[in-house]
């Protein structure tokens, strides 16, 4: 297990972090999990709205970076700009279970979020471990602060389950972030003499962590590797020199990664140091710094922790069984066994993934895994059987791997091993699956698409609601938000859009026929304004895969005014009072209202039916 934490001080990501994640280091130190603690990061009122539409850019960059080297983003947690990811290998998934999240404000009285702890914990081959990253008071005076924070957040943080509801609760527990402990009593001229001649051993009896790891009961049992780095705080950004700014801050290790493990019962184990009989035990192989990144006035810390522990879990909840190619589309079968007391819901899924996905809703197609006889086959051991349509199979050849998407548990149950998937390509073009293998600067970089509303959604908002980050979008049914061309695929949405390939074209706009002839007259008074533009592509042409085709004149979409359909080319933040203003500037000037809303009333909205042609 590799652990990071990093005071990225709300700057841009860098463009490599493959050695901060130690990715190039051999097989002998393969990870088979990685969790990245991030502080500071960019969490201004702009930034937080364009990180609720779309995944914040830190994310993505690790994301982008690990899909190759087959890590799978099993959870994430934000607090304003504390980030909690965790990463694993594909093939570990199905016996990742019972993953849940939690955060803890400490800023300002418990009502601000810049300081804090978030956290993820998770059964891993039926052992309980706990990811925590904290970012706690700044100071060298505020050490009691940073002791009473801590255990408001171990107070505080209790997770659902008849096992480990509280952090120490659980077998074993990563904390790590910005936990802002300084170095007491010497002067800062000793300080960085200290480290100018690596005698760093004199600065740890004077480090305020370690002073408290044998004095505070609420540190008792962490342990910690050896300082062996420099200080990583506070230092000039862009640069290696230690802060040069007339506050003079003296250089501290703010930056930590600790580890506890369970005691083996209550009256063992002083602090729970040893470990759980042979059940359990960790050591450490690495803590060092990585001075190269410059971005921040932070410099980063990693870990890497060798994990031994007796399995609990040998076999998954789901078994998988597919053949080793599908070269036509009959082949496309895919049976599966679920294990006795396996919690089977109707909104499971398997998805088809591409080799190097990022995420489980990464997904190239799906097929609800609704089997006739389910409840049968989960009873008496049975396989059941689905088969993927012809449509929804990439086209061309590649390696995919199959996944059980468990609604219930939120997570991937069940996987294969690489299989090869060999179709023709159809000459009329690559299906809307198969795009995702084609090159991202093709993609059309529009980022408002109209699509029929209805969706059946591998995980409905009707069947288990789900948090929203951007509550205000579900009002707008018809709208979609595409991924822009820095995107890998065609679909990057978490959540299926039909059970059908959506169709790669617009499809048309209906008006009911009292608003058509609104439009129609509103458009003769205007000396048929729709017209006399030639020149526009959005009034005379739809494009579609072979090329631009010609819409007619009685085509309601060839009329169409953007104000008409209640959409603007960009989204558009406005007061209230202003809203309101010009909706009713548009009332008086003839334009028809036009409501997204679900609770439209039929006279005044305009959505597109399913299964019309443009």
């Amino acid at each position: 297990i590799t652990v990071v934490t990093w005071n990225v001080g709300t700057a841009m990501p860098p463009n490599d972090v493959t050695s901060l994640l130690h990715l190039n280091t051999g097989e002998t130190n393969d990870a088979d999990m990685i969790a990245i603690g991030l502080q500071e990061v960019n969490s201004k009122i702009n930034k937080r709205l364009k990180d609720a539409l779309f995944t914040d850019q830190w994310s993505e960059l690790f994301m982008d970076v690990l899909s190759p080297f087959h890590f799978i983003l099993v959870s994430t947690v934000r607090m304003q700009g504390v980030i909690l990811l965790v990463f694993a290998k594909y093939y570990h998934l199905p016996f990742l279970q019972d993953i849940q999240t939690d955060c803890t404000r400490t800023g300002l009285g418990g009502y601000w979020g810049n300081k804090g702890g978030v956290s993820v914990r998770l059964a891993i081959f039926g052992h309980m471990v706990c990811f925590l990253n904290c970012h706690l008071p700044a100071h060298l005076e505020k050490a009691e602060q940073r002791k009473e924070d801590f255990a408001t957040i171990l107070h505080m943080q209790q997770f659902e389950g008849r096992v480990a509801n509280g952090i120490l609760d659980h077998d074993l527990v990563f904390w790590f972030g910005d936990l802002n402990f300084r170095i007491e009593s010497l002067d800062i001229r000793f300080v960085k003499y200290a480290i100018d001649n690596n005698i760093l051993s004199q600065l740890w009896e004077k480090d305020q962590l370690n002073i408290a790891k044998s004095t505070w009961p609420v540190l008792s049992g962490f342990q910690e590797g050896p300082l062996n780095f420099p200080p990583t705080f506070k230092f000039d950004v862009g640069t290696n020199k230690y802060d040069s700014s007339a506050k003079k801050r003296k250089p501290a290790w703010t930056d930590r990664i600790l580890w506890k493990i369970k005691p083996p019962s209550v009256g063992l184990g002083v602090g729970g140091r040893r470990p759980s009989r042979g059940v359990l035990s960790v050591s450490q192989l690495c803590y060092c710094s990585h001075m190269e990144y410059t971005i921040s006035d932070h410099k980063p810390v990693a870990a890497i922790f060798a994990v031994q522990f007796a399995s609990k879990a040998d076999k998954p909840p789901v078994e998988i069984y597919v053949a080793d190619e599908w070269s036509r589309p009959e082949q496309a079968v895919v049976r599966y066994k679920m294990a006795v007391g396996f919690h089977r819901s109707s909104w499971d899924w398997i998805g088809l993934y591409r080799v190097g996905f990022r995420h489980p809703k990464d997904y190239v197609s799906y097929v609800w895994a609704r089997s006739d006889d389910g409840e049968r086959c989960l009873e008496k051991q049975l396989c059941a059987q689905v088969m993927f349509s012809e449509e929804a199979l990439p086209k061309g050849k590649g390696e995919y791997i199959l996944g059980y998407y468990s609604n219930t548990s939120s997570s991937i149950v069940g996987v294969t091993e690489p299989f090869q998937i060999s179709l023709p390509r159809s000459e009329e073009g690559s299906s809307p699956t198969d795009s995702s293998g084609s090159s991202s600067e093709e993609e059309d970089d529009s980022t408002l698409v109209l699509l029929a509303p209805k969706s059946r959604s591998p995980s409905p908002g009707k069947m288990k609601r789900h948090r929203s980050r951007s509550p205000s979008l579900a009002k707008f049914q018809g709208l979609i938000l595409r991924p822009s061309s820095r995107d890998r695929g065609t679909s990057r949405s978490p959540s299926p859009q039909s059970r059908r390939g959506l169709p790669g074209d617009i499809p048309a706009i209906h008006l009911p026929q009292e608003e058509l002839g609104r439009c129609g007259a509103k458009a003769k008074e205007s000396g048929q304004a729709a017209d006399s533009l030639e020149g526009s592509s959005f009034y005379q042409t739809v494009r579609e895969q072979g090329g631009p085709r010609r819409v007619s004149a009685d085509n309601p979409l060839a009329r169409a005014d953007p104000r008409n359909l209640g959409l603007l080319p960009a989204l558009r933040l406005e007061m209230i009072e202003q809203a309101l203003g010009r909706r009713g500037e548009s009332a008086e000037q003839g334009y028809p209202c036009r409501r997204m809303s679900p609770t439209s009333p039929p006279g005044c909205s305009t959505s597109p039916k399913e299964g019309s042609s443009p």
